[in-house]
Order: structure tokens, then sequence, then C-alpha cells
């Protein structure tokens, strides 16, 4: 995939050219409907000229059974046929449609996972999900109308013109013409005029499906606060922003409709005159006037629809650019074009004059300089706000550092691959989200080939085990939207446990046991301890009860490493990391008494 920024598409013929290279797949099953499209429209040509010799063989003063046979089979033939062709074609054409949707909606997933954390901390996921619906809705549609509306109509009004061109005078092929020139102008104009109020209707459907998602995902939060009327007049804005756009689009519609209904009524009512005079001077037969009526019948219903076609393709062409804007999105962090692959071995951990800011404008971290040995564990420990949780996103490498670099192994991060980077990498986070599935999916989720025995392997380092088999449903127990079915402490001994089950070369705790009681803290503690022997780890704390043997503890303030050294020595410092230690005693010791 290329992931680099491309030129925005403005124009709908630029939109879908983007489409072609996802149809190249297809140009067969795209040539046999195309096919079936003429066959179809062949057949239903011959249908008002059958029609026509039926009328001028009849005789009045005879039977039905008069009637020639074989006429009435040939009707009945170019009937069927163009149905039959008409379905065959839709046969044919069905996997163009629904396997373009799928590729490019995939590209699009992709490409959204592809994107940096900034990205999507910038944007509003129900708001995301809305524009990626719209646009994989889109493509079907658009092909859709394209193949079984658009094209059929221009195919059907060109050999309708070219047989009445044939069979009289110029007179009737430019009535028609001169309504079809007449329908389309208009239409365009007024469509285009329109298309304004569409898009800010898909402006507003964004921003209320962004509304009520986030408001739905913090359920317990209003909950909490007794907001739910706060939380409907919220949403009832964004709804009212939508509804008076989309009345300005219905008026608009109905505006167009009349004038597109004035145009066909005009032409049909012309084309008739003219054909009943013919018939009155003996020019034409009762079987022509016949014929004339057929055609102008069979491309008034395609006429009006075409009008309908364009402004839904002008809709479509709205939510596909929106879709491809999403694909036009850059990436911040991307491998360079001769970045290798991280090997699995004992990793090593440098941080080398780091600088880093979310933005650029307000710098986080000043110039970090700190060593992780092979196997050795240090921890970061600090006030909130001091850079410690920023020490694991960028050795994550979910942004690049603005100066100074993030090493492995000896090597600039990157100089990696970021997926063997991550694979190398195991994060137990402060805040645990857990997906909406079973616990054996969701422990799983860090090695997805590994098996059942593994994954209670893990569960059982991570002390969760006994608790998921008490369980009526015990591994395949769902735990609900972002895992609020499971408490604080058990949403955090699975994410443990699906770190364990990675088994990584790095290991990262981010406030790993702050969700857990003193007991369970305590016993976890104690297996993460074995657990990171032998293993690089990086734990990042605020307890500090929970680093007291780690190699080394960095103590951070404001972006800058403080203090560095051991337990022991920092405590004989008597300096910030002796006050916070002294402070977190003296609340121990305060809380230990409450429960007494």
């Amino acid at each position: 995939m290329d992931t680099r920024a491309r030129t925005p598409r403005s124009t709908g013929l630029a939109i879908v050219a983007e489409l072609f290279p996802y149809l190249k797949p297809y140009g067969l099953r795209i040539a046999l409907a195309l096919l079936c499209l003429l066959a179809a429209k062949g057949a239903g040509l011959s249908v008002p000229l059958v029609l026509r010799e039926l009328i001028n063989s009849l005789n009045v003063e005879l039977s039905l059974l008069a009637v020639p046979v074989l006429l009435l089979l040939a009707y009945g033939a170019a009937r069927l046929s163009e149905r039959v062709f008409a379905e065959l074609r839709q046969i044919v054409f069905a996997r163009v449609m629904a396997g373009t949707s799928r590729t490019v909606m995939l590209l699009v997933f992709r490409h959204l996972h592809a994107l940096s954390l900034k990205f999507h901390l910038d944007r509003r996921t129900g708001g995301l999900a809305r524009d990626v619906e719209r646009g994989g809705s889109a493509i079907s549609d658009l092909l859709d109308w394209a193949l079984y509306t658009i094209l059929p109509t221009l195919v059907e009004v060109t050999l309708v013109t070219l047989v009445l061109l044939t069979l009289y005078d110029a007179s009737f092929a430019l009535i028609v013409l001169a309504t079809l020139v007449g329908y389309v102008l208009f239409t365009i104009s007024i469509t285009e005029w329109r298309t304004r109020f569409y898009r800010e209707a898909v402006e507003a459907d964004t921003h209320a499906s962004a509304s009520a998602v986030d408001s739905l995902l913090n359920y317990e939060t209003v909950k909490y606060f007794s907001n739910e009327e706060h939380e409907a007049q919220r949403y009832d804005k964004t709804l009212q922003r939508m509804e008076a756009t989309q009345i300005k689009s219905y008026k608009s519609l109905a505006l167009l409709n009349i004038g597109q209904n004035l145009i066909v009524s005009l032409g049909v009512t012309v084309l008739m005159w003219r054909a009943a005079s013919g018939v009155v001077s003996g020019e034409l037969t009762v079987g022509d006037l016949v014929l004339v009526n057929a055609y102008l019948l069979q491309m008034a219903g395609p006429l009006h629809l075409l009008g309908t076609m364009y402004r839904q393709v002008k809709q479509a062409l709205t939510n596909l650019s929106r879709l491809f804007g999403l694909l036009d999105e850059p990436l911040d962090v991307q491998d360079r074009d001769n970045a290798i692959a991280l090997q699995p071995a004992r990793a090593s951990v440098r941080f080398a004059a780091v600088h880093f800011g979310y933005d650029p404008r307000r710098e986080i971290l000043h110039g970090i300089d700190f060593d992780i040995a092979p196997g050795h564990t240090v921890a970061v420990v600090g006030h909130s706000g001091s850079g410690k949780s920023t020490l694991a996103r960028l050795l994550y490498r979910f942004y690049d550092v603005q100066a100074g670099s993030v090493e492995l192994n000896g090597q600039d991060i990157r100089d990696y691959q970021q997926a063997s980077l991550r694979r190398a990498i195991a994060i137990v986070p402060q805040d645990t989200v857990l997906f909406n599935d079973s616990i054996l999916y969701n422990i799983q989720y860090g090695r997805p080939s590994a098996s059942r025995e593994e994954v209670e392997q893990a569960a059982r380092a991570a002390h969760i085990h006994d608790f998921i088999v008490s369980l009526p449903d015990g591994y395949d127990t769902q735990v609900g939207e972002r895992g609020l079915k499971l408490s604080g402490g058990e949403k955090q001994r699975v994410a443990i446990a699906r770190a364990l089950l990675k088994n990584p070369s790095l290991l990262i705790f981010d406030e790993a046991t702050s969700a857990l009681d003193s007991k369970s803290e305590k016993a976890i503690q104690a297996e993460l301890d074995r657990l990171s022997q032998g293993r690089t780890t990086l734990v990042i704390a605020h307890r500090l009860s929970t680093v007291m043997n780690a190699d080394q503890i960095l103590v951070m303030d404001q972006g800058r490493i403080i203090e560095r050294g051991r337990h022991a020595e920092l405590l004989a410092k008597g300096d910030h990391y002796a006050h916070m230690w002294q402070l977190q005693q003296e609340q121990k010791d305060q809380a230990s008494q409450q429960r007494v």
C-alpha cells in the first residue's frame, strides 16, 4: 500500500478514476455484464417494433385467432429476453460491486490502523466509523447505478433516436434529442446547486453519530452525574442541525422533480402530437403511433430515474470523497525504505538526549538519557504529568522523537520495521480496554496462534485462572463493551496475562497494578518480579513499593530525570524519592489505621 500522502480529489471524475485500479481484476465480468446490458436493451428495443407489426397486421373483422402466431411468439420472446439478460447482468456484476467495496474498505481499515496515535486522538470514533460505512456503501451504489441505470438509459436513448431516424423523418429524433438535452442540462444545474445541501447534511449526520457513540460509550459517567437530559439536549443540537439541512435538501429535491416532469411531459406531448398528425394525414399507421408511444413510455421512466440517479451519484461521490480522504491522511510515523526486521533477542534499550512534545510548541521531554541493559529492570517514577507514560509511547514508536534517539539493541528504532519492533514489546497499560468478546479471545489476543493450554498457563501466571474457571461460562465469558463487565483489577490481570502470552523481548508495565487491592497487588507483584528476571523490563509506576527491586530507578519531574539510582541509594540521599517514599508510607499507615 502506498503510505505517502496523495493529492486530494476535488472532482467527480478524479474520484471515479480512483476506483479504476480496484476494478481491473474484474475486467472479464464487467465485459460480460456490458454484453448482457446491450442484449437486454436490444431485446427491449425490439418489443415496440414487434408490437407495431402486430397492430398493423390486425383485421378488426376477423377474430383474435387471426393474429399471426409468430409475431405473438416474437413479442413474448422479446419481453422475456429483456428481463433474462437484465438479471444475467446483475448475476455477473454482483461480485464486481461486492468485491470492489470490500477491497477499498479493507484498504481504508488497514490505513486507519497504520495512522499515528495523534490522528486517532484528534478524531471522534463514531464519526469516523460513519464515514467509512457511508463510503463503503457508496462504492456499490455508484457501480450499480452506473451500469444498471445511467449507462442503460444513455444506450436506450441513443438506440431509440437511431430507430426513429431510420423509420421516420428527422423531426421525431430532434424532439427526443431536444427533450433529452433540456432534461440533462436542467438536472445537472439544479443538482450541482443542491449538492452543497447534501454535503451539509452529511457533516451534520457525522457529528450526530459521533455525539451518540461518545455518549453511549460513556454510559456509566452519564449515570453517575444524572446527565441523561443534558446528553439528550446535546444530541438534539446535532439533530437540529441535521434536520435543517435535510429540509433544504427535500425542498430543493421537490423543485428538481417538478422541473424534470415538466420537461419530459412537454417532450412526450410534442412527440405524440407529431405522431397523431402523421396518422391523420395518412403518413403513419396506427401501429406507428403505438410504436412511438411505446418508445416514449419506455424512455420516460429511465429519464426520470436518470435524474434521480444523477443526484444519487453526486451524493455517492461526496461520500466516496470522504472515504478516499481518509486514505489521503499521511502517515506521521513510517518505515524507512531500508528498514530492517528486529530479530528476537534479549533487548537493550537506550534513550539518548531525547526531546519530544505532542505539540511542537510545548515540549514534554527535555533531553532524557538512560539505558536498560539486557535482562535488567529500570523503573520510572514521578508525579502525574512528569512524562513517564510518554516513554512507553516512544518505545512503541507511536510517535517519533523531535531530537535525540531511542535505541534498541544499539540501533535507532526508526531503522526497524514497525511491525517487528512492536512484536518484540508487550505492555500492560494503566487503563486496560478489552474487546467486546470472550476472556479467551482477549488473552489470546497477545498471540492469536497460541493454544488453549498456553492461554490458561498465562492466566495462571497472572493469577486470574481460578477466577475465570469459577465463572458460569469460564473462558467463554463475554467481557462486554470495553471490558465493563469485569472489575478494574480483573481487567488488569487479563491484560497482564495477554502481555505474558506474547512472550516479548521487552516488557513494559505502565502502572500495571494500579487497579488492584493490596492483597492482589502483592501476589501479582511477586509474579511480575519473577517474570521480569532475565527479561528487559521498563516499569512505570506511581506506587514506589512496586519498584523497590528494580536495578535502577529514575525519578522524573516536568519531563526531566532529576534522580537515578537503586531504592536504598535514593532513600539515603534524602531528596525527592525519599520524600515521595515517606509520603506514601504515611498514607499507607493512615489507611491501615482507618481500617482498624
